[in-house]
């Protein structure tokens, strides 16, 4: 430590060593609040070459290091552990947009950038950036690389996987991989960048990123619209899909116990529609031709569905401020359930065909286990991913609960791997379900994601404790 100290402070200068406990602190607790590590300092480079620089150095000494970025994970995946060895790589500094090419529809951005500011920056061109997360105001490009975000449009454009065309990595032992290039068609071998999204930072850190950019929508339609079950929520995505094709870039599901705690804990919140429905979904159609009618094209489409008996009511956003209130009911049931407790969270997928079954298996295995639990679903069942959440109403009877978590845990992913779907769709395995996933992922698979972690990172230097 003494000497690794030093070294790294005259690479990136004394004031982005932090290591009093005031101004590390932030970077030692997961967001949830369910990790807490501690770290020799957290450094804060400010180019790929302060980064590889800082690694040489960590891999030198021997010393284990921890990306990260806006430190918005939910499975502890950037959070060091408690032995204190490590030291947190954070690039929040590396905030710079490199460049934009409007005719190649691509960003080239460092990898803390903020989602929000690539947002932005694409916006400002014209263009669309999609990825669309809650957190998009303080997560930053390179953890939503890392951990392959999804977010609420994956359904039209695909997951962070989908939207990179290249990445620059600095590797475990401090070389750089310049893998920076915007192009669609590049058969020369094997694509190393998908190694490393989806890897949080195991296998090196994502310096800088090529992202695809798209048309930007000028016209939108967004309506709620209440539903029987979640076999009515299916079909209504079948129909709306056959009838609006890539208008259709969003198709979120809650239900009632999701809305009742969002209603309950999100100051302005207001339900949309009459008589409590079991289930309600969030519509929404873009279109890149300002003469469209997106609007027009949902009122006609949900009106032969309630005829059909598909749905029961619905409602339409005639404004924007309509709209976004009505996203913030969806987009707040995270922080809504966080208010109101300590619950057991799964980020679940199966095939869209199998999201009815999973929930009715799912819910009477509980209910048998463990009466008068509490289920708050919801998420993209557009791509078939559920936020599927447990708790008890009662402090004393959920603290019973959350004591069994793991019970809770294997009746609700034994369903899933049953269904063959994942536990883990969107946030990543971290140090929450490092363990959980041996259950689940085949021998073979896990030899194999070994030997690559060992192929690239032999001293098991970056991130431990993590994925494996």
């Amino acid at each position: 430590m003494t000497q690794l100290l030093p070294q790294l402070s005259a690479i990136v200068s004394d004031k982005h060593v932090l290591t009093a406990a005031e101004d590390v602190a932030p970077y030692l607790r997961d967001q949830r609040g369910r990790y807490l590590g501690y770290a020799q300092a957290v450094v804060r480079p400010g180019s790929t070459e302060e980064v590889a620089a800082v690694v040489q150095a960590c891999c030198a000494a021997r010393t284990p290091m921890v990306p990260q970025g806006g430190n918005t994970g939910l499975c502890g995946g950037a959070t060091p552990d408690a032995s204190g060895r490590a030291i947190v790589i954070a690039l929040g500094r590396m905030n710079r947009v490199r460049a934009l090419d409007v005719e190649n529809d691509t960003i080239s951005v460092e990898a803390g950038c903020t989602l929000a500011q690539v947002q932005a920056a694409a916006a400002a061109a014209g263009r669309l950036f999609p990825l669309a997360l809650a957190s998009e105001g303080s997560c930053q490009i390179g953890g939503n690389l890392s951990t392959n975000a999804g977010g609420v449009h994956v359904l039209r454009y695909g997951n962070a996987r989908e939207l990179a065309l290249g990445l620059e990595v600095v590797l475990p032992d401090g070389r750089i991989w310049d893998g920076l290039r915007g192009l669609r068609k590049d058969n020369t071998g094997y694509d190393l960048k998908y190694l490393f999204i989806g890897a949080e930072g195991t296998l090196g850190l994502i310096t800088a990123a090529v992202l695809k950019l798209f048309p930007l929508p000028k016209a939108h339609a967004l309506a709620w619209v209440a539903l029987p079950d979640a076999e009515s929520a299916v079909s209504l995505l079948s129909h709306v899909r056959a009838e609006a094709g890539e208008r259709l870039i969003a198709f979120e599901l809650l239900n009632r116990q999701t809305l009742e705690i969002v209603l309950q804990h999100m100051p302005g919140a207001q339900d949309p529609l009459p008589g409590a429905p079991p289930w309600v979904a969030l519509i929404e159609l873009a279109d890149t031709d300002a003469a469209a009618n997106p609007l027009e094209l949902i009122e006609r489409i949900l009106r032969s569905a309630l005829v059909s008996g598909k749905l029961s009511d619905a409602a339409i956003a005639s404004s924007e401020a309509q709209a976004k209130a009505l996203w913030a009911l969806r987009e707040n049931a995270s922080e809504a359930q966080k208010r109101e407790g300590i619950s057991i969270k799964h980020d679940i997928s199966v095939p869209v065909s199998g999201i009815p079954e999973f929930l009715r298996r799912a819910e009477a295995a509980l209910a048998a286990a463990f009466p008068g639990i509490r289920i708050v679903a919801f998420g993209h069942v557009g791509d078939g991913n559920l936020h599927f959440n447990c708790s008890m109403s009662e402090a004393a009877a959920n603290a019973a609960l959350v004591a069994r978590q793991a019970e809770v845990n294997h009746i609700v992913h034994d369903i899933v791997h049953a269904l063959r779907g994942s536990i883990s769709a969107e946030h990543g395995l971290g140090q929450l379900k490092r363990e959980e996933i041996i259950r689940y992922k085949a021998p073979l698979e896990l030899e194999l994601m070994r030997g690559i972690k060992r192929a690239i990172d032999p001293l098991g230097l970056m991130n431990p404790g993590k994925v494996l």
